[in-house]
């Protein structure tokens, strides 16, 4: 009776999904440059590729200024910002961004933080606070000697978290090829021996689950799924073990987080297969479960919480001192 109830649930969901405006989908898209085309960085040339996106958000933004959108252009402009450490910009459309915060060329630990629905340049602050966040407490915690970098990766089209694209792996799909390279890219720019933590935040865990079997060669450390809905389809990554990963696997879900009311269930609905499957909390997925403490679907950096005392762990490779739920 219970899963009848739940797959019935999902299925109310999704058909909300699909009937429901999406908000924002009738916004008029804003004029942008391309992005400006660099080979990929190195250490010795990642204050040229910071400068040549700047560059590229200030032209964005004079252009989404002229084009009449204030909210934009502000966003635009303040990635310009010549403190701004930007590893990749492209401001056409919902926009795509790419930020360093702290001296990635000398890192001994990286966290890499890949965001969940309705991210995009207009909303992208909220997830740099999350990376803040992050780095202000490696900053303050980290051992004498061991340097620490974040970088925000904005590196795909988000679904909206209202519509049918926020239940399927579409969008997970197009990005987790994008997101190894960029971990490539990036184990090329660290070299061998820093560690590299993948945190992934609600849509985003699908994402990582789907890059996940490809970024071995990278060497990634752990993998941390925050608030996720599931990682798979029912159909290959329902589990940690079918990720087929060396990483770590963890994952945390606040109390206040609406996504434990969310069927983990993958079904079948108008010929298109939605839902993600297994809890990633739950003992059957067999991931390492770390405590969050009480807060919300948006809280899992907030400064002072047990999520983040535990991510920070986690990406300092402090695993032991980890607290499990």
């Amino acid at each position: 009776m219970g899963h009848r109830w739940r797959r019935a649930a999902l299925a109310v969901l999704v058909a909300s999904a699909v009937t429901l405006p999406v908000v924002g989908a009738a916004r008029p898209r804003v004029p942008a440059p391309p992005p400006v085309a660099l080979t990929p960085p190195t250490a010795a040339t990642l204050d040229a590729t910071y400068a040549a996106h700047r560059a590229n958000a200030g032209k964005a933004a004079r252009m989404a200024a002229d084009h009449g959108d204030r909210r934009r252009a502000a966003a635009d402009h303040a990635l310009a910002d010549p403190a701004r450490q930007l590893l990749s910009f492209d401001g056409r459309g919902s926009g795509l961004v790419t930020e360093v915060l702290g001296d990635l060329a000398h890192a001994d630990r990286v966290a890499v933080l890949v965001p969940g629905s309705d991210t995009g340049i207009d909303t992208y602050g909220r997830f740099r606070a999350a990376a803040r966040a992050l780095h202000a407490r490696l900053t303050r915690v980290a051992p004498a000697g061991t340097r620490t970098a974040v970088v925000a990766w904005l590196g795909y089209e988000t679904p909206p978290t209202i519509g049918l694209a926020v239940a399927t792996t579409d969008r997970a799909d197009r990005a987790a090829p994008e997101l190894r390279s960029f971990i490539a890219d990036l184990r090329a720019i660290i070299g061998p021996s820093p560690r590299i933590s993948l945190l992934c935040h609600s849509y985003g865990s699908v994402v990582c689950a789907r890059a996940a079997p490809g970024l071995d060669a990278a060497d990634v450390d752990d993998i941390a799924v925050l608030g996720s809905p599931g990682t798979g389809t029912g159909t290959g990554a329902d589990t940690a073990a079918a990720l087929r990963t060396r990483a770590r696997i963890w994952a945390a879900r606040g109390a206040g987080d609406w996504v434990e009311n969310v069927p983990h269930l993958a079904v079948d609905l108008f010929g298109t297969r939605v839902g993600f499957g297994t809890d990633p909390v739950s003992p059957a997925f067999g991931a390492r479960v770390f405590t969050a403490g009480d807060g919300g679907h948006s809280d899992y950096f907030a400064p002072g919480s047990p999520s983040l005392t535990n991510l920070t762990r986690i990406v300092l490779g402090e695993t032991e001192a980890v607290t499990r739920d």
